[in-house]
């Protein structure tokens, strides 16, 4: 389990705190799922997810505003003794003092913004779940090639970080080098970025380490970028048979994920930069519909049916 502290939530959405008393400093959030509690006002307890956020819309407050005093006292003690960690009002709607009260009382606090109810709940799910994702650290670099989040694999020392040299000197952008911190973000989309300590820096042996960033200008760095394809570099071995059609496609499993894979040989001579170029250009053309070497084969085909 995973989590992030409620004060960057606030800090991220700008948030008005409608509770300046309670403090929460320590509170966190481990769940990427929002609450509205339509039920749960009504009264029905036996399904509340308390843990979620609970955010209260225009539907809500409608209701709220019929009920009696004495019925708000009852549902908002009973929503307040749960371990909730907090209520969120949108398009600057006014917390009811009863609510206040008892989540003074409960230490819950209550905040305000004014976004619209589906707006903000779809925005703070999506930011949750970047920030709550399952995550691994892999050792490679991954570089940004036309659109496509490519991750160079492959033993130490086989020339990574030279080949996103490379690449940035032709104009693509680094996102990490060395240490890749990957998150889950859903069932096919996986997120990569560098850890802050070596955000934007390059190691290469012989010379040392390098700021990407200031020698190359901001146009040449990316703060994170989705995973679309791996390239895994490894010595040429000669008695190997590697694939030259690229007809059966290999996959590496990263938590859960299957992201295709390509080993390229490495030797002298090869222009590894330019290899990894036409690798991402082309799983873009497949992306879109196009596959080469199915067409080069169905080519073949029917001059031999002919």
């Amino acid at each position: 389990m995973y989590s992030v502290k409620l004060e960057q939530l606030v800090e991220e959405y700008k948030l008005v705190n409608l509770t300046p008393s309670v403090d929460f400093s320590e509170k966190v959030l481990e769940h990427p799922e929002v609450n509205r509690p339509a039920l749960q006002l009504a009264g029905f307890f036996e399904y509340f997810p308390s843990e979620r956020i609970q955010i209260i819309g225009l539907v809500e407050i409608s209701y709220i505003k019929t009920l009696t005093k004495e019925q708000k006292e009852k549902i908002f003690e009973k929503m307040c003794s749960y371990s909730l960690p907090c209520f969120i009002f949108c398009r600057n709607i006014q917390a009811p003092e009863e609510l206040i009260k008892y989540c003074i009382k409960y230490n819950i606090p209550v905040f305000q913004t004014k976004d619209a109810t589906s707006e903000f709940e779809s925005e703070v799910i999506r930011w949750l779940r970047v920030q709550l994702a399952p995550r691994i650290t892999m050792h490679g670099v991954l570089v940004d090639i036309y659109g496509e989040g490519v991750l160079i694999i492959g033993e130490s020392g086989v020339g990574k970080s030279e080949t996103a040299l490379e690449l940035i000197k032709r104009g693509h952008r680094l996102v990490a080098d060395d240490a890749v911190e990957i998150k889950k973000i859903s069932h096919n989309t996986l997120i990569g970025s560098a850890p802050d300590v070596i955000r934007y820096f390059i190691e290469l042996r012989g010379i040392g380490i390098i700021n990407v960033k200031q020698m190359f200008g901001v146009q040449s760095v990316k703060s994170s970028k989705s995973i679309d394809l791996i390239i895994n570099l490894e010595a040429w071995d000669k008695n190997r048979q590697y694939d030259r059609l690229g007809l059966n496609e290999e996959y590496m499993d990263i938590l859960g994920n299957d992201i295709i894979c390509q080993t390229l040989p490495v030797r002298p001579g090869r222009n590894l930069a330019m290899i990894c170029e036409a690798a991402a250009v082309n799983r873009r053309q497949k992306k879109m519909g196009y596959n080469a070497a199915q067409v080069l084969s169905e080519k073949i085909m029917n001059s031999m049916t002919n």
